[in-house]
């Protein structure tokens, strides 16, 4: 009996394209964000259920609450739910003070609370922190509660009471769920996140070295920077999260400061490479593996070690290597030999150095020296993450880590904030002096958009997406508030005919292209659509509440268009502004430490990354004239703080350039005419300092040429001693 195997190699075929399709990262992307929607949809329905069980008159305060609160991952979900209970609290007080105390001035009282919104978005932008969350809330919850009081305070501290309740318990139930269901863990994104940076950082430091080309260089600092700014919002999510181990803060820290460090390292490299005319050399030594088959390797070896120029050439090619080998346990042994061989290459070029390429070849043993350290530290650093570990005993830097630095610009933050107030009270003297029986919902309703949106440079455009939302939204909830609930006897089947239309909008919250759209539907289904404990069946009533949503968020478009976007070229500009004034400070001597302004630079250069996207116009050199302001200022602050104990005519010189330098960088056009004094000031400066017996010559000569580097005066670097 014969038995046919053709069918096998088909059905093999098959499985493999299940398999493929199975991982393929859009399957994974829709299959996670159906689970979210699907937890999402459990919270909802139980926050609902338990509201209504216990006689809170609007339950569907608990639905909306758990589609805010509901992130894609546990801890932020948990972080979230924490800081709308915290800034809900704030606002429901403020709201019992603000109402009685002007109870008996209903546009005094609306204004009191338009500044109340404002101040509450001002300070939420000002954290930039997960704790802006809170702010947002305060305002957000007076808007909700307060607006429809004004001329009713009469019910506000009911209604605040009420209020809270029902929030509170939208946020125990998403936050349970989330954390209980099928959790996906913040601390798993983390780690493999800065995996990913990691192989960043060393694509770039392998690129510096190799003189991979501008283009290329500037597209792995952007990406670098974007990573960092990455891995801190998936980091203020880590104390929240309920895996067992997350990843110690101090090491978070760690790394963070010695990634922002590489960064401008990087560029520091790649000057000094380019400079010495490294690149050819380089490439040339890639027939190395030809000439060790030949039995010439010590034949090589001896030249690096006769003629210091080919020895800072063979090291540069010998951590190219270092760098691209995968193996970390490679990687970490042979770490100190070449900290080791630069440092001491360095030592060797600087004690013998007669030219301005000598120097300059030691300064970059020096800069090598430091990569290998830092990307070294990154290895250490990554096995202890990725373990669970906590800091080694004795592994402390002589300075704590600072990690992550947020820019705060507080004229921005008022401007957000003022543009708000302004805006809503707007709004309230229309509603008053109208009469309009709906105006407080109306107004509530512009007072929780300009919360929620304000802190964007164009909130515009996301608004405009949330509204078309809230069309498909209004459209849902008069069916369902006309057509379907009125039929539904109980709970199982309330929650049988809502799962079609929350499932399908969960899903589109999940994917942030389409999570504003998404909450136009999740937060206008349940208000319109009659989610209430009994049905209402006002259709009047209805009409007149899509007649205050649109006409709030259609009236909140255009007052946060004149009142608080921000044109993307004045975003940009005023961050490289407040970037040259605070090196112009720096130079003058008011210079925080090194890891506060090298991180505080940091995340200005990923501020502007989405900007420069935005605006559309070709600026390349703008990501590297931030990193060139973060390059003078750790040079000049490092010199200054260095020549304070330097006297004398060299003392006086240094002091003279800095303070002429300070001038060059605060103007927004510097005059050729003074950069090329300026150039011939570093170049005799530095001959100068090579000539005298100074005992800190060599630091100073490094830090020099740092300087002259970073302004971009490569030529600056040539007097010879005694000049």
């Amino acid at each position: 009996m014969s038995t046919d195997h053709r069918p096998q190699p088909v059905f093999a075929a098959a499985g493999r394209r299940l398999r493929r399709f199975c991982h393929a990262p859009g399957t994974r992307a829709d299959a996670e964000a159906l689970l979210f929607s699907a937890k999402s949809f459990a919270a909802a329905m139980l926050a609902w259920y338990i509201a209504a069980s216990i006689g809170l008159p609007r339950p569907y305060w608990a639905v909306l609450t758990v589609y805010i609160v509901s992130q894609t991952s546990a801890g932020a979900s948990a972080g979230r739910g924490v800081y709308r209970f915290v800034g809900t609290l704030v606002g429901a007080a403020a709201t019992v003070v603000i109402i009685p105390a002007f109870v008996n001035d209903p546009i005094l009282c609306s204004i009191v609370l338009a500044g109340w919104i404002g101040l509450c978005l001002a300070l939420s932008a000002l954290d930039r922190t997960p704790r802006a969350y809170a702010f947002v809330l305060a305002g957000y919850t007076a808007s909700l509660i307060g607006f429809p009081g004004v001329l009713d305070p009469g019910q506000i501290f009911t209604t605040a009471l009420v209020r809270v309740q029902e929030i509170s318990i939208g946020i125990l139930c998403a936050v349970l769920v989330h954390r209980l269901v099928l959790p996906k863990h913040v601390t798993d994104q983390f780690i493999g996140r800065l995996a990913v940076t990691l192989q960043d950082a060393r694509r770039l430091a392998g690129d510096a070295l190799g003189g991979a080309g501008d283009r290329r260089m500037q597209d792995d600092r952007r990406q670098l920077a974007a990573d960092l700014l990455g891995l801190q919002g998936l980091g203020t999510q880590l104390p929240y999260d309920p895996a067992p181990r997350p990843p110690h803060a101090a090491l978070r820290r760690m790394i963070h400061d010695r990634l922002a460090r590489l960064l401008p390292l990087t560029m520091e490299v790649e000057d000094r490479i380019e400079a010495l005319g490294l690149v050819e050399k380089i490439e040339a030594l890639g027939l190395v593996e030809k000439i060790e088959a030949l039995g010439l390797v010590e034949k090589i070896e001896a030249l690096g070690n006769d003629r210091p120029e080919d020895g800072i050439t063979r090291l540069v090619a010998d951590l190219r290597s270092w760098i691209a080998t995968g193996d970390v346990a490679a990687r970490e042994e042979a770490a100190a030999g070449l900290i080791d061989r630069a440092r001491s290459l360095g030592a060797r070029l600087a004690a013998g150095a007669v030219t301005p390429h000598d120097r300059l070849a030691a300064n970059l043993a020096g800069h090598l020296a430091d990569m290998i350290g830092l990307l070294h530290d990154c290895d250490r650093l990554w096995r202890e993450v990725s373990g669970g570990a906590g800091p080694r005993a004795g592994a402390a830097s002589p300075r704590p880590a600072r990690g992550y630095v947020y820019h705060r610009d507080p004229w921005m933050a008022v401007r957000a904030g003022a543009g708000a107030a302004i805006g809503v009270t707007i709004g309230c003297l229309f509603w008053i002096w109208s009469g309009w029986p709906d105006g407080g919902m109306a107004v509530s309703i512009l007072g929780v958009c300009c919360a929620l949106f304000g802190n964007l440079d164009a909130p515009a455009p996301p608004l405009r997406t949330y509204m078309r939302g809230s069309v498909y939204g209004v459209v849902i909830s008069l069916v369902y508030g006309f057509v379907i609930l009125p039929r539904v006897p109980d709970f199982t089947l309330l929650v049988v005919v809502l799962a079609p239309v929350f499932l399908f909008a969960g899903s589109l919250q999940a994917r942030p292209p389409t999570t504003f759209l998404a909450l136009g539907i999740t937060l206008t289904v349940p208000i319109l659509g009659g989610l209430d404990t009994g049905y209402g069946g006002d259709f009047a009533a209805a009409l007149n509440n899509v007649v205050a949503l649109f006409a709030a968020t259609g009236f909140a478009v255009v007052s946060m268009t004149i009142f608080q976007t921000v044109p993307v070229h004045a975003a940009i500009d005023r961050l490289l502004r407040l970037s040259r004034r605070d090196v112009t400070r720096r130079i003058l001597g008011a210079a925080p430490d090194e890891a506060y302004w090298t991180n505080l630079m940091i995340d200005r250069t990923a501020l502007l990354l989405p900007r420069l996207r935005l605006s559309g116009a070709p600026r390349p050199d703008i990501l590297d004239d931030t990193l060139h302001h973060l390059r003078i200022g750790h040079a000049a602050g490092l010199l200054r703080h260095e020549i304070c104990r330097v006297e004398g005519h060299i003392g006086r010189d240094v002091r003279g350039l800095l303070s002429a330098i300070a001038l060059d960088v605060g103007a927004r056009r510097p005059d050729p005419a003074r950069v090329e004094g300026l150039e011939a000031r570093i170049g005799a400066l530095t001959g100068l300092i090579a000539g005298s017996s100074l005992h800190n010559r060599a630091r100073l000569l490094d830090l020099v040429i740092d300087l002259g580097f970073a302004l971009g005066l490569k030529g600056a670097t040539g007097g010879e001693p005694g000049a």
